[in-house]
C-alpha cells in the first residue's frame, strides 16, 4: 500500500490524501460511509489524482464553500489551531481608512504614562494634564446642580417627595417623567425622541432665533450630535465613480467628520479656512474647491462648523449669508454644525439682549444659520435645505458622557424625511438620560470664566516666539500655530511621523501635556499646529501654558 499523507486541519479535523483517492473526514458523524470510510467518520471524495498530480489539487474539485477553510497555524504548543475568520486582510477596507486624531497614538500613550506613573515609575512630570479634548468635567468643571437634581428625580422618582429637591426641579422632572414609556426613564421613547423634550426644544431654538418658528416635528433626539451628523451623511452618499457623492468639509476639521465620510467611501472635498484673517471663511476658496471636486464626483453638502472647532473663531452674519447663497445657487445641501455655541439664556433678561455674552471676543456674535436663512426671506428660508446639530456635550453644560444631542432638519422633502426616521427607529432611541438633559438646554451659568481663560491662553502664547495663536472667539479650543525647525521636521521624518505630532509627543514625554497635533484635523501643507482646550480650571491652565511655553523654548534650541 502506498504510503498516506496526513495533514492536521485542526485537533478535530482531518485530510486524509493518498495517490488514487482523495477524502475529507469529519470526526463524530455516524452512518453509511463512502471510500471505505472509518466508522464514526463520513467522507467527501474527490475524483482520482494522476500519478503526476500534487496532493494539494486533491481538493480542487470540491465546491467554494468546501475549499474555503480557515488557514492553519502551528499554536504555542505545538499543535495546529484554526485560523481567525476575520482577519485584518478580510475586514471591511473602509474602516480601515478611518482616522480619529482626538483619541489617536499620542492619547495611548498618555495612557500609559498614567498607569506608569500610579505604578510609582519616576517622569519629569507629577501628572498628565489632557488638554486633548473638551471634555469639561474632566478638566474640573462642576456638573450644574439644576442638571442633576432634575436627572436624580428622573432616575428614582421617589425622591420627588423629598423636601431638599426644590420644585422647580421636580416640576421638569415630573413634565419628562410624564412623557416617558410607563413614567419611567428606563423605557424606550420614540424614535424620534421623547414628545416633550422636542417641544422644549422647539421652543428654546424659537427664543434663540428671536422668534423664528420652530416645528417639535423637525427635530430628531440624537446620542450626541455625533450621531445626527453621520446619521445626515449616510442620507447623502450614493453614486459610483464620478457621481459618487462629495461633501465638503472646512480644513482644519473635526475629524468625525474625515473617518465618517472614510468609512461611507464617499469624497472629501477640503476648503482651507483662512488662518490670516482668525480663519475666516472666503466664498472665494468655497467656489475653488467646488469646481475642483467636480471634474471627479457629485458634490452634493457643505458642512460648515460654527464656532469653530479646532480654530475657535465665529462666522459673521456677512459671512453666514453668503455661504447660505452660495449653496442655494450650487444646489448644496448645508450641514451646519452648531455645537460650541454657548446660549447664554437668563431669564430674567429681554430677548434682544440674551445672547450678548456668548462668545468672548469683541466684536463677535454668534447668529445661527437657521436665523439668518430665514430673515433673509422665502427666496431662501423655503428653498434651502439645511439641518443643524447641537450637544449637551460643549460649553456650559459639559455633559458629554450622557451623549445628549439633537438634530433641526429644515426644508426637507417628505419622502426623505420618512427613510431619515427610518434610519433612526432601527436603532430604537437615543439614550433617555441624555434626551432628559437636552430638555434643560435653556439653563445656565455666565460665561465669564471660559471667556478668561481664552483671552489668557492668546495673551501666554502669543509671548513665545514661534507660536502665533488667533484670538479665540468662542467654543474651547485654541488651534496656534508652531514653528517646527528643519532638524525636527527631518527627525520626525525618519520615524514615519508627522512634524507635528513628533513636537506633541516630545511634549507629553516630557511635559505630560497631551495636545492633538494639527495634522489630525487637517492644514496648509508646510504648516504646523496644535489643538488645546481652554477648559482646565484657571490654576492648572496657567501651569500648562507657561509649560508650553518652556517646552517649546527647549524643543526650538535642541533642534536648532
Amino acid at each position: 500500500m502506498s504510503a498516506t499523507r496526513v495533514q492536521f486541519i485542526s485537533p478535530r479535523t482531518l485530510r486524509l490524501l493518498s495517490p488514487g483517492r482523495s477524502a475529507l473526514f469529519l470526526p463524530g458523524c455516524g452512518g453509511p460511509h463512502r471510500g471505505g470510510g472509518v466508522p464514526g467518520f463520513r467522507s467527501l471524495t474527490s475524483p482520482p489524482l494522476s500519478s503526476s498530480s500534487s496532493p494539494g489539487r486533491a481538493l480542487s474539485s470540491l465546491s467554494t464553500t468546501r475549499r474555503a477553510l480557515p488557514k492553519t497555524k502551528m499554536s504555542d504548543n505545538g499543535t495546529m489551531s484554526r485560523g481567525k475568520v476575520l482577519t485584518i486582510d478580510n475586514m471591511n477596507p473602509t474602516v480601515k481608512k478611518v482616522e480619529y486624531a482626538v483619541r489617536g497614538p499620542i492619547v495611548q500613550r498618555a495612557v500609559e504614562l498614567e498607569k506608569e506613573l500610579s505604578e510609582g515609575m519616576k517622569k519629569p512630570f507629577a501628572e498628565v494634564i489632557r488638554a486633548n479634548i473638551g471634555d469639561a468635567q474632566a478638566m474640573g468643571q462642576q456638573p450644574i446642580t439644576f442638571f442633576r437634581q432634575v436627572l436624580a428625580l428622573c432616575s428614582y422618582p421617589d425622591l420627588l417627595s423629598d423636601s431638599t429637591f426644590p420644585e422647580d426641579a421636580k416640576s421638569r422632572a415630573c413634565r419628562i417623567l410624564n412623557s416617558c414609556g410607563g413614567n419611567s426613564m428606563g423605557a424606550y421613547s420614540a424614535s424620534q425622541g421623547i414628545g416633550s423634550v422636542r417641544q422644549d426644544v422647539a421652543r428654546f431654538i424659537e427664543r434663540r432665533d428671536g422668534g423664528v418658528p420652530c416645528n417639535p416635528d423637525n427635530i430628531y433626539l440624537t446620542t450626541g450630535a455625533s450621531d445626527g451628523i453621520v446619521t445626515m451623511l449616510k442620507l447623502l452618499v450614493c453614486g459610483e465613480g464620478a457621481t459618487r457623492t462629495g461633501v465638503m468639509i472646512s480644513i482644519p476639521q473635526y475629524p468625525l467628520y474625515s473617518a465618517a465620510l472614510a468609512d461611507l467611501s464617499a469624497v472629501q472635498i477640503n476648503y482651507y479656512l483662512n488662518e490670516e484673517k482668525c480663519w475666516s471663511l472666503d466664498i472665494s476658496e468655497l467656489q475653488r474647491a467646488l469646481d475642483e471636486a467636480r471634474l471627479h464626483c457629485n458634490p452634493r453638502a457643505l458642512c460648515i462648523i460654527n464656532p469653530g472647532n479646532p480654530t475657535g473663531q465665529v462666522q459673521s452674519r456677512e459671512c453666514i449669508e453668503d455661504v447660505i447663497r452660495f449653496a442655494a445657487k450650487e444646489r448644496l445641501f448645508l450641514m451646519a454644525d452648531e455645537i460650541m455655541f454657548t446660549p447664554n439664556i437668563r431669564h430674567c433678561v429681554p430677548y434682544s439682549q440674551v445672547y450678548q455674552d456668548n462668545v468672548y471676543a469683541e466684536g463677535c456674535q454668534f447668529h445661527s444659520f437657521k436665523k439668518v436663512l430665514f430673515e433673509m426671506g422665502p427666496e431662501y428660508s423655503e428653498t434651502v435645505e439645511l439641518a443643524s446639530f447641537h450637544s449637551t456635550s460643549k460649553c456650559y453644560m459639559g455633559e458629554c458622557g450622557f451623549r445628549g444631542g439633537y438634530m433641526e432638519i429644515i426644508n426637507m422633502d417628505d419622502d426623505v424625511k420618512d427613510q431619515l426616521t427610518k434610519l433612526f427607529s432601527v436603532r430604537l432611541c437615543s439614550p433617555v438620560p441624555g434626551q432628559a438633559l437636552m430638555d434643560l438646554v435653556e439653563r445656565t451659568t455666565t460665561l465669564s470664566a471660559l471667556a478668561e481663560k481664552a483671552k489668557l491662553t492668546e495673551q501666554v502664547l502669543n509671548t513665545v516666539e514661534g507660536i502665533r495663536c488667533n484670538p479665540v472667539q468662542g467654543a474651547m479650543y485654541s488651534f496656534p500655530c508652531i514653528t517646527i525647525p528643519e532638524r525636527a521636521i527631518q527627525e520626525a521624518k525618519k520615524l514615519g511621523q508627522q512634524p507635528d505630532m513628533f513636537y506633541c509627543m516630545k511634549m507629553l514625554e516630557e511635559t505630560g501635556i497631551c495636545l492633538v497635533p494639527g495634522s489630525g484635523f487637517g492644514q496648509r501643507e508646510g504648516t504646523y499646529h496644535f489643538r488645546m482646550t481652554i477648559l482646565p480650571p484657571k490654576d492648572k491652565l496657567k501651569i500648562l501654558l507657561n509649560n508650553v511655553k518652556e517646552f517649546h523654548q527647549r524643543f526650538t534650541q535642541q533642534y536648532s
